[in-house]
Order: C-alpha cells, then sequence, then structure tokens
C-alpha cells in the first residue's frame, strides 16, 4: 500500500496558471478558482478553519490539474475538501440522488424504460425536480430498453486474445449501443470480449457530489474486479474518459490509503487501445466519407493522452473531422442539471456551441456522454462517440 504523502497545498507556487484555465471562474464571481479554493484554503482547512462557500461551485473539470505546470492536484483538494465538508453538513436529496447514478439505474431495471422516461420527463415530474433543486432546463438523457441493456452483458464466442469491457453508469444505462459499437471493433480485430455485471459505477458522480466514503466503496469493489482481470493479463478497456480517470489515476489520487491504484495499468481508454491494435496491424480502417465536428472532453485532456478519438479517426482514409478547439462544454457530469448551476454551465459551454455550430458539420463527436447531451443541447446538432463512426467505417 502507498503511504506516501500525495497532497501537500505548499507545492502549489501560487503561479494562478490554474486560475486563467478555469471554465467556471471565467463566467461567475461566485467560484473563487481553483488555487483559492485548492491548495490557498487547504492550508486554512488544515488548522481546522477555513471558507468553504466556494466549495460547490468547482465543478471538477480538471483544467487546474491540467494546466499546473508543478503537477499539483488542484481538483482533489477540492473534492477531498468537499467530502470533509459534507461529513459534516447534510446534503440536498438532489446531490445523492444525481450522485448515486449506478445505484438509480439498478432501480430502473425493474421497470420499462418507457414508463422511467416518461415519469422523468413529463412537465409535473420537471416541476417537482426543479423545486428539489434539479433545474427544469436541464437536458435530462433518455434510458435504453431494458432489453437493449441487457443484452450488453450477453456472452460472447471465445477467441484466442481477450478484453473486458468496462461499461460505465452512461454506456451501461443511457447508450449501449456505444458497448455494441466498441465490442465489435474489438471483435473485427480478433479479440473476445466479456463484459462483467460485476462492475459499479467509477465512483465520479459521488466524488463531485462530496459522497466520497460511499465512492471509496465502488473503488473497493471495481478494483477487486480489476485484480482478477490483471492477474491473468487481460487488458480492461472503458469507452468513457472519466471512467477512465477514475480508474486509471483518481483512485490512487482521492484514496491513497486503500492502495486502490495497483491495477491502473492493465485500464485502458478504448480509442487509445484501439489506435495501438492499428499500430500493431490487428486493426485495418477502410476508406470512408464524412464530416464531423469534435470536441475533446476535460477528462480525456486529464489523462495525458491527447486528443485520441481524433487521432483514431484521423487514421480513417476520406474522413473530414474539425476539431471544435473550444474548451470545456460545461455539463461537468451532473453539475449543469442542477438549479444554480445550469446557466452557468451553458455561459461555459458558449464557445463550444458556437465552434459547433460555425463548423457547418451535419454531427458533432466526444468521447464522453453528459459531453455529448450538452453539445445536442447547447448547438442542436446530434452528437456520436468517435467509435460509433470508427465501426461504421468498417460496416461500409
Amino acid at each position: 500500500m502507498d503511504a506516501k504523502p500525495l497532497h501537500n497545498p505548499d507545492d502549489c507556487t501560487a503561479c494562478t496558471i490554474c486560475m486563467a484555465h478555469c471554465p467556471v471562474a471565467r463566467v461567475t464571481p461566485k467560484f473563487r478558482g481553483p488555487k483559492f479554493t485548492g491548495p490557498a484554503y487547504e492550508r486554512f482547512r488544515l488548522l481546522g478553519f477555513g471558507d468553504e462557500s466556494s466549495l460547490e461551485y468547482c465543478s471538477n473539470c480538471k483544467n487546474c490539474d491540467i494546466s499546473c505546470p508543478s503537477g499539483v492536484p488542484v481538483a482533489t483538494f477540492n473534492m477531498l475538501a468537499r467530502a470533509e465538508y459534507c461529513k459534516r453538513h447534510p446534503q440536498p436529496f438532489r446531490d445523492w440522488l444525481l450522485g448515486h447514478a449506478d445505484l438509480m439505474g439498478r432501480l430502473t431495471e425493474y421497470l420499462p424504460a418507457s414508463l422511467v422516461n416518461f415519469s422523468m420527463k413529463n412537465p409535473l415530474s420537471r416541476a417537482i425536480m426543479d423545486l428539489m433543486g434539479i433545474d427544469r432546463r436541464a437536458p435530462l438523457p433518455s434510458f435504453a430498453p431494458l432489453k437493449q441493456r441487457r443484452r450488453l452483458f450477453a456472452h460472447r464466442p471465445a477467441a484466442s486474445k481477450q478484453v473486458v469491457f468496462f461499461p460505465g453508469c452512461y454506456i451501461r444505462y443511457y447508450e449501449p449501443q456505444v458497448g455494441f459499437d466498441v465490442i465489435a471493433i474489438l471483435e473485427k480485430a480478433g479479440y473476445s470480449v466479456s463484459v462483467p455485471e460485476s462492475f459499479r459505477c467509477c465512483g465520479l458522480p459521488l466524488v463531485a457530489g462530496g459522497f466520497a466514503t460511499d465512492a471509496v466503496d465502488y473503488a473497493r469493489a471495481n478494483s477487486m474486479e480489476l485484480a482478477r482481470w490483471a492477474r491473468k493479463g487481460i487488458p480492461v478497456i472503458t469507452a468513457c474518459p472519466s471512467c477512465a480517470l477514475m480508474l486509471q489515476k483518481e483512485y490512487h489520487d482521492l484514496f491513497p490509503e486503500e492502495g486502490l491504484g495497483r491495477y491502473a495499468s492493465c485500464v485502458f481508454e478504448a480509442c487509445s487501445f484501439i489506435l495501438e491494435l492499428l499500430d500493431r496491424g490487428e486493426l485495418s480502417l477502410p476508406k470512408t466519407s464524412g464530416r464531423y465536428v469534435y470536441h475533446a472532453p476535460c477528462h480525456l485532456r486529464a489523462l495525458g493522452r491527447g486528443k485520441t478519438g481524433l487521432d483514431l479517426l484521423g487514421r480513417i482514409p476520406g474522413l473530414e473531422v474539425v476539431d471544435a478547439d473550444a474548451g470545456c462544454c460545461g455539463i461537468s457530469g451532473s453539475y449543469g442539471f442542477k438549479k444554480g448551476k445550469y446557466t452557468i454551465g451553458m455561459d461555459v459551454g458558449a464557445p463550444l456551441f458556437s465552434a459547433l455550430k460555425e463548423s457547418q458539420a451535419p454531427v458533432g463527436l466526444s468521447e464522453c456522454g453528459t459531453c455529448r447531451i450538452q453539445m445536442r443541447h447547447g448547438s442542436g446538432l446530434p452528437a456520436a462517440h468517435p467509435l460509433s463512426i470508427v465501426r461504421k467505417a468498417l460496416r461500409n
């Protein structure tokens, strides 16, 4: 177990680069910025006091971590401080509801998706949710049909090469078709794909909501499952950048005393993994046509692997993909659904919405499910996962 302290506020040199790159501080004075809320106030928190009022406005987008020249986990300071604050102050039911996405998704498996979606999206329900603190303007996703969701876990033919797919909550409950696309690409490369039902939510919604105690329970369960595959030398693939970030990095940073980061090396972000398959000659991509505009999720960039979806699509001859290069979309998981945060999220995402419209591309692309929700909501363009375009090219 790694007992080395990971979070020392004195590592921050107060250069304020993180302030310049914070999308939330750019649009609202309610957030004092990552440096002040993170390392600066952490020094006061270590003494037993400090101002907590600005913590709730951190969206955990990780742009502060990405930009920090000293490698300080600024957002981690904020998330751990929020968790400590939430231990002392009961959080609204709204935050519990949005944070426990996996639990809510599992509960919906006992009801028809059409009924669940109607009960969530009719005007009366939206008015009640608005009173609870979930903004009535927020673009809530629709649950996929139960039959489709269950098919994700079906047994698949064996092959000489094997991988495991970690679907994450968004693909599992809302867009299983993205999971089918990933599986089809991996099978095309000669892999047998397993999707264990024992995987839990990665825990990021819980951490962002202040429920770190619940998140560490999920992290322990997932780490046990990762250990099972790591011992066999079988890679675990996820098509969600936020899940990849949690499994590869955040378990170690947020819960160092638990030793949960030991299996991080067996986890791969899907586009990165498929790029490696191309480099090794295990997969080839045929020529096709189409024009798209691409948005790189913040959590993908926080992985430090570049814009892997954009790089992968660049390997498809005849495909034209424009990089929106317009910063954070603003939704940051469940942040943009919350009353008081919805307008902030839309203001943060305004440059991206403009870039999507100005691209004149008919479809937007992003690896992140909630980014795709925000892209559709803010620009009116349909949005897809880059791997759905890869599968489409393989079908042609």
